[in-house]
């Protein structure tokens, strides 16, 4: 088996239950990802919507996350830094952690992609999703995906 991204609440192309939305709660899903390549450092979190109408809009940046984590629980904090020494980037909102699903209309896909990285990239808090990619170039061991979807009318 690979290096693989899941969570107990859906699985892969499911739907993304309310609880984790806009229209409930609003609370980052739990995550649990399986044994990375040999090397890992640290991981990066990027989750977004790509059918935005506007563009691929980004909900939950994080990065930084101990090489030896396999997991996050439901309702990660949205500080600027995690106990464990893991950093919030910024959302298309322009805050600080999770974003739940919200589309205007119709159905969306949310991809949750986890980076293995060969180092901890030591940035501040507060990268965008583009600053992030960046930052991880040349690191990447490994990318887990997991893919949820939510409708709204």
């Amino acid at each position: 088996m690979g290096f693989e991204l899941r969570s107990p609440a859906f699985g892969y192309g499911d739907e993304i239950p309310r609880r984790y939305t806009c229209d409930g709660q609003e609370v980052s899903p739990p995550l649990e990802w399986s044994e990375p390549p040999a090397g890992t450092e640290s991981f990066a979190l990027i989750c977004d919507d790509p059918d935005a109408p506007m563009g691929t809009w980004v909900h939950w940046v994080l990065y930084d996350l101990p090489g030896d984590a396999r997991g996050l629980p439901e309702a990660v904090p949205s500080e600027k830094e995690l106990p464990d020494g893991a950093k919030s980037g910024k959302n298309s909102w322009g805050k600080y952690g999770y974003g739940g699903p919200c589309p205007p209309s119709g159905v969306h896909r949310y991809f949750f992609r986890l980076y293995a990285l060969d180092t901890k990239l030591g940035e501040g808090p507060g990268l965008k999703a583009s600053q992030l990619v960046r930052a991880m170039k040349g690191h990447v061991l490994a990318v887990a995906e997991l893919m949820g979807k939510y409708r709204r009318w």
